[in-house]
């Protein structure tokens, strides 16, 4: 049996439901999951026969076009309004990337607006086949996120800290109110993982490694969402929920879209606990993960999609695909596949330029039965379902609801106030060596990168999809850290200073350095170990050095994930895990300064959610595991009431430990299994940026190239499906006479002329990003990616290179047709 036969064999089983023969070998019978060993769920909601009887009569008298067209959501990115006048599609998206008039930072009566003319479209019909109106689905992960001025909540794992479901219902039916003041009906939150490896880019979007804490949280957010069944359940203000990644993305060794390697048992007992209280809540959007479980992709596996989520647990909404993850089924291409569909999987999510190469394929398959009518109709009856439960019939234009345009509602005093107390809950008290809460009348000096910076502590997601290229002024109803602190210090008689570099003339009496990780998202956030910042140690540099002039000094530090920060606890006379708080900066600073009466306004109270590790290689520490030992445990936290010391803490660092899995070259070093190589007229040599020796000095005398060149090959697939970046952190030393270009090359080469912009970047340092579907539309095979970049020129040049990394984009990356 070839390879190619066994894969066919095995797509096979695993979309019918069968069991695995021996024969298909290479994935485990493992991936099949049994639904009578999955417990039965009793749902608050129960199916209403009149809903139920007006779906039915839609149904009847709708095409097989019309039907398939219900199935297809498409980015708004790759579409028009006006193309919904001829193709009925079911939903439109925004992705990360998207905006109306392709500006992020769109007001919001343009997002209004937009909705109003792809709905218009939507119900423009004069055959007599029923009217269904598109609705537009958006990742509100924390908070209506995408829109300028709304309240940004914490992120997940702030929430977790805090141990309060009541406070997260609230934070859902706030974030649906400013959504549904946009006219958007769909939100694609809660993520209900249960990480278990925090290299993991998205691990801020868990509420906790432990999976009573995800499911003590997953219902009460659906709620707050939705509204509660029997009571406000999509009442206007309420938008639809979607709980998300089914199933295991939590597992996957720290890498995004990976593989969950697991038993059943552990796929059902810790993985699924989020759906537990999710479904029965009244979700009414499930989303298959991009990921696999046992090697098998999940937007393809019938017995979980079908068997778990729907026949055993009753599930009866809709499922739809995460961004284009159907393409990833074997057999499949993002335009085409009848085998998620007939897996279980209601409605593809799409993006790009072939959406109606997807419809045409969708469509035939239906015609010919690939695609059973009974599937079809089923599929389609949920997409009803759900659109007749929420409203979508009969809530007219979105300018015509109730809640739309009431922009008051975005960063509305009552949302901020539940975001402020949401931080306070979620601060997390490591050290304390008696220098907090801070006395009334103190002198402070407020330092570090992030503490004047809305974007960094709302980290991913937070306006822009990778939360980079924002300033404070993008966020109009937001406050930052330093921004609070300076208010309650001046409210207490004394006297703040801010310093992101730590100077001072004269000595403060105490410090307040706010640090950690830059926004990401997924993707770009995956890493290789749990070491906070590999290359870069500056805050690291600044603590010592307030150390060393004997200033007291509190470290705040943002993270979306427990780091090892041994260096830095130990350089701190206290650490406040602050994750990822987002727009209201304020509430940190009513836990740590204290008022004129000596009493800050609230106490800590966060624990920890994510167990702390001790070394940067306990990427995967869980309660639950063999040979447990962090060095602080879940459930850690101090408080004013309950203190404790920290000894000095073991800094030894592996020195072979790197930090970003997608650096190819950074600071003066190549990752692992990357080689450099040149020909032609090039020479190299070093030259200091940052560090001596940390870059390359490339000097082209003519014709000649450079390459990054892997042992193995890289696999970024995944990467370019995420719209990522090759990024070149670059400065130009010799104007170039000819042309230069940026490439890549797995199976066949492809590259983008750069010369353009290297000649107006001028002298100072810079950097440069090139699409990677640049590459993969010219025919580099993403999964085989030998020489992952390369520098070629046809005349002179002279380029330093400080860094080559694929990542997130910075605004304006290169087109593929830049000359």
């Amino acid at each position: 049996m070839t390879k190619t036969t066994r894969i066919a064999l095995l797509a096979s089983l695993l979309t019918s439901g069968a069991t695995l023969s021996a024969q298909a070998a290479d994935t485990s019978a493992a991936a099949v999951a049994h639904p009578a060993e999955w417990p039965k769920l009793a749902m608050k909601r129960q199916r209403d026969p009149k809903v139920e009887a007006r779906v039915d009569a839609m149904l009847r008298r709708m095409s097989v076009e019309d039907k398939v067209g219900q199935l297809i959501q498409v980015d708004i990115a790759s579409i028009t309004p006006k193309d919904l006048e001829t193709y009925k599609f079911g939903s439109i998206l925004n992705g990360g990337n998207s905006a109306p008039n392709n500006d992020e930072f769109a007001p919001a009566a343009e997002w209004l607006k937009l909705f109003d003319a792809f709905y218009d479209a939507s119900v423009k019909r004069s055959d007599g086949r029923p009217v269904v109106p598109v609705i537009w689905g958006t990742d509100a992960v924390h908070g209506a996120n995408n829109i300028v001025g709304a309240t940004l909540f914490p992120h997940n794992i702030g929430l977790g800290a805090a141990r309060d479901p009541e406070l997260v219902r609230r934070i859902g039916a706030a974030t649906a109110a400013e959504t549904a003041a946009t006219g958007i009906d769909w939100s694609f939150a809660p993520t209900v993982a249960v990480v278990q490896d925090d290299r993991w880019g998205r691990t801020y979007e868990s509420y906790s490694e432990e999976p009573s804490v995800v499911a003590s949280y997953a219902g009460a957010m659906v709620e707050g969402i939705q509204g509660r069944v029997g009571a406000d359940f999509m009442k206007p203000g309420h938008v639809i929920s979607s709980v998300k990644h089914f199933l295991g993305d939590g597992g996957t060794g720290g890498r995004d879209q990976g593989d969950t390697r697991v038993s059943e048992e552990t796929l059902r007992d810790v993985h699924a606990a989020g759906y537990m209280t999710a479904l029965p809540a009244g979700a009414l959007t499930v989303m298959p993960s991009f990921s696999s479980w046992n090697g098998a992709k999940l937007t393809g596996n019938k017995s979980l999609l079908t068997g778990v989520l729907k026949e055993r647990w009753g599930f009866d909404g809709f499922t739809i695909g995460d961004w284009n993850a159907h393409g990833q089924v074997p057999g499949c291409s993002n335009e085409d596949c009848a085998a998620a569909i007939n897996a279980g999987l209601d409605m593809f999510m799409y993006s790009g330029p072939k959406w109606k190469e997807l419809y045409a394929n969708t469509l035939r398959e239906a015609k010919a039965g690939t695609i059973p009518a009974a599937r079809l109709d089923d599929a389609v009856r949920r997409i009803l379902r759900v659109k007749v439960l929420a409203g979508t019939f009969d809530a007219g234009r979105p300018s015509s609801r109730p809640f739309a345009g009431k922009f008051d509602l975005l960063g509305a005093p009552e949302h901020r106030a539940i975001a402020r107390q949401a931080v306070r809950e979620s601060l997390v008290l490591l050290k304390n060596n008696g220098v907090l809460p801070i006395k009334a009348g103190a002198d402070v000096l407020v330092a570090g990168a992030g503490a004047d910076d809305i974007g960094m502590q709302s980290g991913g997601w937070s306006l822009t999809w990778q939360g980079t290229g924002v300033t404070n002024a993008n966020f109009p109803n937001g406050q930052s850290i330093w921004s609070g602190l300076s208010e309650a210090v001046r409210a207490s008689g004394g006297k703040a200073t801010l310093s992101a570099t730590g100077e001072f003339t004269a000595k403060p009496d105490v410090a307040i350095v706010v640090f950690g990780e830059t926004p990401y998202a997924e993707f770009s956030g995956d890493r290789s170990t749990l070491e906070y910042s590999p290359d870069d140690k500056s805050s690291l540099a600044l603590l010592r050095r307030l150390k060393k002039a004997g200033v007291p000094t509190v470290s705040v530090f943002l993270s979306g994930r427990p780091l090892w920060v041994n260096p830095e606890l130990n350089a701190s006379d206290a650490f406040v895990a602050a994750w990822l708080p987002g727009t209201e900066g304020g509430g940190v600073a009513d836990v740590l300064v204290a008022g004129r009466d000596g009493e800050p306004k609230a106490d800590f109270r966060g624990t920890l959610s994510f167990s702390w590790p001790k070394r940067l290689d306990q990427y995967v520490l869980n309660r639950r595991d063999v040979g447990y030992d962090p060095l602080f445990p879940f459930g850690y936290g101090l408080s004013y009431a309950k203190g404790g010391q920290v000894p000095q803490l073991d800094e030894a660092r592996p020195a072979n430990a790197s930090g970003d899995q997608n650096a190819l070259f950074v600071r003066g070093r190549l990752a692992s299994g990357v080689l450099l190589t040149t020909t032609g007229a090039v020479t190299q040599s070093r030259v200091d940026r940052l560090a001596q020796e940390d870059s390359v000095r490339l000097v082209f005398g003519g014709t000649g190239e450079l390459a990054l060149q892997k042992a193995q090959p890289m696999d970024l697939s995944r990467e370019s499906n995420g719209q990522l970046s090759l990024i070149l952190d670059y400065r130009v030393t010799q104007a170039p006479t000819g042309t230069v270009t940026l490439g890549m090359a797995g199976g066949r080469a492809a590259s983008v002329p750069i010369t353009g912009a290297l000649r107006a970047s001028g002298r100072d340092w810079a950097q440069l990003a090139v699409p990677l579907r640049c590459f993969a539309d010219g025919g580099v095979d993403m999964m085989k990616v030998t020489r992952p970049a390369t520098i070629a020129a046809t005349g002179k040049v002279g380029l330093d290179i400080s860094g080559v990394r694929v990542a997130s984009a910075p605004p304006g990356p290169i087109s593929c047709g830049s000359r």
